[in-house]
């Protein structure tokens, strides 16, 4: 088969795509024939060197994917040769096959092609399994999402609406908000111009909100768990801003907060 191969940490010309093995299938595994694939920011930092995939790992790029199943192992039941189905991946879309553990597998959503549906797996693995999983958001509470715009915070505003969330959302200029707006958000907030902190809790009668789904990092730690309320939980994703940031422990306490990394 042929793959996408990082022929030395770099730029994106560093990209070559070259035949390659085919990859082995385990018994609890299926063999996708790849229709498409995506592009994750882990990915571009994996190509730059700077992000090592797990032990076992495809050495590919490439975190979700859509397409055909070729063949599953012996202990599969629940798919077969010719489901159509999209897939979470430790690595390896960037090839025309990939072999993916069964509970990765993902059906196809009804009226969604096989291009679109390669979009799905790591938003919604990442925001089900962070925010509600994790964070227990639940009907009646409200949450923040920053990056509104973006792959994860476009699902997170549609799902958190679908199950009754009132959503405030940040993005850096009036068109992402106005898209975010569209989406269901509730509350947007230009946090090039505005205060987030201040536009919550004017917005909450001063609570906070009780979930927030972070993927700055340290600029922003602070600013958040002034903006939860009591019980309130952090969940924090990304570190785009910064690794490290000094706290105050005392809006921990009193609060009950909770900040959980994913």
């Amino acid at each position: 088969m042929k793959a996408i191969v990082i022929s030395e940490p770099g730029k994106p010309e560093v990209l070559q795509l070259r035949d390659v093995a085919d990859p082995e299938v385990k018994d609890d595994e299926v063999l996708i024939r790849v229709c498409a694939t995506a592009v994750n920011r882990a990915d571009t930092l994996q190509r730059l060197g700077l992000y090592n995939p797990p032990p076992g790992s495809s050495p590919y790029l490439g975190l979700e994917c859509s397409g055909t199943i070729e063949s599953v192992g012996k202990s599969v039941s629940r798919w077969k040769a010719g489901d159509q189905v999209c897939a979470l991946l430790s690595g390896g879309g960037y090839a025309e096959k990939v072999s993916v553990p069964a509970g990765q597998i993902l059906p196809i959503p009804a009226g969604i092609s096989l291009k679109d549906a390669v979009a799905f797996p790591e938003v919604a693995c990442t925001v089900w399994s962070t925010v509600f999983m994790m964070g227990r958001l639940s009907a009646g509470e409200s949450f923040l999402v920053h990056g509104g715009s973006s792959g994860i915070g476009t699902f997170a505003i549609q799902i958190a609406k679908h199950l009754g969330v009132r959503v405030f959302v940040t993005a850096g200029n009036e068109e992402k908000l106005a898209a975010c707006k569209e989406l269901g958000a509730d509350v947007c907030i230009n946090y090039k111009t505005e205060d987030f902190v201040a536009k919550v809790k004017a917005e909450t009668n001063g609570k906070g909100v009780d979930v927030i789904l972070d993927c700055i990092g340290a600029p922003y730690l602070q600013k958040n768990l002034d903006s939860l309320n009591f019980d309130g939980r952090l969940c924090i994703i990304g570190l785009m801003g910064g690794a490290n940031a000094e706290i105050k422990l005392s809006s921990l306490l009193p609060k009950r907060l909770t900040v959980l990394g994913a």
